[in-house]
């Protein structure tokens, strides 16, 4: 009998970004009897962590500063290396690629893998550091990995602008579990319930945590456009740092006079029962790479509105709204034609929603590709 082929994910941390969360699923989903993972996070341990050693799954923090990486980081990924012997090492997020490939190559003969999950490398919306770590992987792209996995389409041409080796490159999109992403009629009425809200309250959503990527001011300015234009409409808001202790987001919110108007959840366990409450699911971000809430929303059959940046149009394709960043107007718009649609009409998108990640994006056919590059690579 063949060993499984063993598999060690290295990431930047595992905290409950799109990558992280990627990671998991895809963990969750792989055939243990032919595949042996472990886990190594360069910072510290992040709540993805727990999820994945309850899968049984070991997981390592190398405890990491933030900011420069520390070059005593690629000796002490060199030595867990060495002890894990892998057949693959797959690398997620730039950091991680970096600093796991080098130290991959200098103890190891196991192929390597590349993860990228970011399609905006505009230096204004972006650190130094990570600008630092683009350029140094692009020129070490030819030398480094075997394959370099791109989440998105958007994500592959945006690196191969920048200098990444393009004939390595291969896109396996993002992947959502249809069993705990689903319609749920009870979700609708306890939610309204919990928030105080009549349970025929329009209610719009964005979950994504408090970044300048994702552009809660172009969220809330649309919010400001629906009211004047005479909608009749609520939001809810979920992800790190949504809270009423921001003090940014506060601001906003008091000079579109919209205070009683958002309802700041913060970090959520119960995320498919809130995309399920929601009539329209909205992302107003500037840089996306694949964006999983959009799946997950529309895994609910919730229609969504969203920025045209990484590849959600061709998430959402004709089953929502795609908008231009930065422009609040035309997001407001787009919201404003889904409310006008009706309850009937919206909830025949949200069918058509579910149906298209259903065909292009349901998490065993994506974890499938994964296992095929692990096989097809040693």
């Amino acid at each position: 009998m063949k060993h499984p082929i063993s598999i060690l994910h290295i990431i930047t941390g595992l905290s409950t970004g799109g990558a992280e969360t990627m990671l998991f699923k895809l963990l969750s989903g792989m055939d243990k009897s032919k595949f042996d993972n472990q886990v190594v996070s360069l910072l510290e341990r992040g709540p993805v962590a727990d999820k994945i050693e309850a899968l049984g799954i070991p997981v390592q923090s190398l405890c990491m500063p933030r900011g420069i990486p520390d070059p005593r980081g690629v000796w002490k990924m060199g030595r867990l290396i060495r002890k894990a012997k892998p057949d693959v090492i797959q690398t997620w997020m730039y950091h991680a690629d970096l600093m796991g490939g080098l130290a991959a190559k200098s103890v190891s003969k196991a192929p390597v893998i590349w993860g990228i999950h970011h399609s905006n490398l505009d230096p204004k919306h972006n650190k130094k550091t990570t600008i630092w770590t683009v350029k140094l992987c692009s020129n070490l792209s030819t030398l480094v990995p075997e394959r370099i996995v791109c989440c998105s389409n958007a994500s592959e041409q945006v690196h191969a602008n920048a200098g990444y080796y393009q004939d390595k490159m291969i896109v396996i999109p993002n992947g959502f579990d249809l069993k705990s992403f689903g319609p749920n009629r009870p979700a609708r009425a306890s939610v309204r319930q919990e928030l105080g809200l009549a349970q025929d309250a329009l209610l719009l959503g964005m979950v994504a945590r408090f970044d300048p990527q994702k552009d809660h001011d172009n969220l809330v300015r649309a919010a400001s456009h629906l009211k004047d234009g005479g909608i009749d409409a609520f939001f809810v808001l979920c992800g790190n740092n949504i809270n009423e202790n921001n003090p940014t987001l506060q601001n906003w919110l008091k000079e579109a006079g919209l205070i009683d108007r958002f309802f700041l959840l913060g970090p959520r366990d119960d995320i498919p029962r809130i995309n399920a409450a929601l009539d329209i699911a909205c992302l107003s971000s500037i840089g996306e790479g694949f964006p999983n809430v959009l799946g997950e929303a529309m895994a609910c059959e919730v229609p969504c509105v969203a920025t045209d940046v990484g590849d959600s149009a061709a998430i959402i394709g004709d089953t929502g709204r795609i908008v231009p960043p930065k422009d609040p107007e035309e997001f407001a718009q787009a919201c404003k034609e889904l409310i006008d649609l009706g309850a009937e009409s919206r909830a025949q998108l949200g069918k058509a929603a579910r149906q298209r990640v259903e065909t292009h994006f349901e998490l065993g056919k994506v974890v499938r590709q994964y296992e095929d590059l692990y096989r097809a690579i040693i």
